[in-house]
């Protein structure tokens, strides 16, 4: 997790990272000033998930919630558990970094706009 001069020394995200997980990385590691190894390694995992789950998803939304086994029996189909699971994964990742709370910021009182 190099730290660099063009992205403000912040952790860069890992290659192996969707674009949007790389986005997701950029955007809490800013906001929720994380640095700590142990929080980067939380993070990592967390956003493995989040692509695992998408990926999975996009199966799920080209051939359906079912699948025909080789007795013609509809049963689920195998990348609905690993969404869920994934899923689950990603979000216990962000409850374990705390990032259910209100991220920080420069000035005093409620953020502009609401």
């Amino acid at each position: 997790m190099k730290k660099t001069a063009r992205n403000n020394g912040l952790p860069k995200p890992p290659k192996a990272l969707s674009v949007a997980a790389k986005r997701l990385w950029r955007g809490l590691v800013e906001e929720y000033a994380l640095d700590d190894v142990a929080a980067l390694a939380i993070l990592e995992a967390g956003l493995q998930s989040f692509d695992r789950a998408a990926t999975a998803k996009l199966l799920l939304d080209r051939d359906g919630p079912t699948v025909t086994d080789r007795w013609d029996q509809q049963k689920a189909h195998p990348a609905a558990s690993v969404e869920r699971d994934s899923r689950a994964a990603w979000l216990a990742a962000l409850r374990q970094l705390n990032l259910d709370v209100e991220p920080l910021r420069d000035g005093v009182g409620r953020p502009p706009g609401r």
